[in-house]
């Protein structure tokens, strides 16, 4: 299944093992605090697991958005490299 992960972590050890635990599990970096990926849900639950402990008691709000094949290609992205200076 797709997995988006978004988070809003104050302190930036937990934010750093956090998203070092995203990578390990496979997903993307789409965003400095978000990532994108499939995860079966073993893995899922598993990766819910990690990061609940990782947090601890620190200030965080993290969040697991499941989307299917549709939600998934009807995704719009826009992206550039940097401010035209030639305007």
């Amino acid at each position: 299944m797709r997995i988006l992960l978004i988070y809003d972590i104050t302190n930036d050890r937990v934010r750093a093992r956090v998203a070092d635990a995203c990578l390990d599990y496979g997903l993307e970096r789409i965003q400095f605090s978000a990532f994108a990926g499939r995860l079966g849900r073993a893995h899922l639950r598993e990766l819910e697991l990690k990061v609940t402990r990782l947090v601890g008691r620190a200030a965080a709000r993290v969040r697991f958005i499941l989307l299917d094949e549709q939600a998934w290609a009807q995704q719009v992205i826009i992206e550039q490299e940097g401010p035209d200076d030639d305007a």
